[in-house]
């Protein structure tokens, strides 16, 4: 059994016990439980609930993990001939989630 979920603006497949990287989770502790409810589908190995946009009742239970930074992003602005460049260096922070529980509607 496995969902879509959608989180943060973006969406990730969970199965139960897969672990998940999404955006920084501010407001939960390393080892809370959230539950997302906004589930757009639902696979039960032949039965399959789509939502429009969300199913009703489906929940995924997670738990949350370390939170960490990403490999370093370095952007690089140039214009020849006009002696302008930048350099700008980003880090994303990401959290690991692992799934607990999918259920359906």
């Amino acid at each position: 059994m496995y969902a879509i979920v959608e989180y943060k603006g973006n969406q990730y497949k969970a199965e139960k016990d897969a672990v998940l990287r999404v955006a920084k989770i501010n407001d939960a502790k390393e080892g809370e439980t959230i539950t997302i409810d906004t589930v757009l589908l639902v696979s039960d190995g032949d039965k399959v609930s789509v939502g429009t946009p969300y199913v009703k009742g489906a929940k995924v239970t997670v738990e949350v993990g370390e939170t960490f930074k990403d490999k370093k992003v370095l952007v690089f602005k140039y214009k020849s001939k006009k002696d302008y460049h930048r350099f700008h260096g980003h880090r994303e922070q990401y959290t690991y989630v692992t799934v607990k529980d999918v259920v359906s509607a």
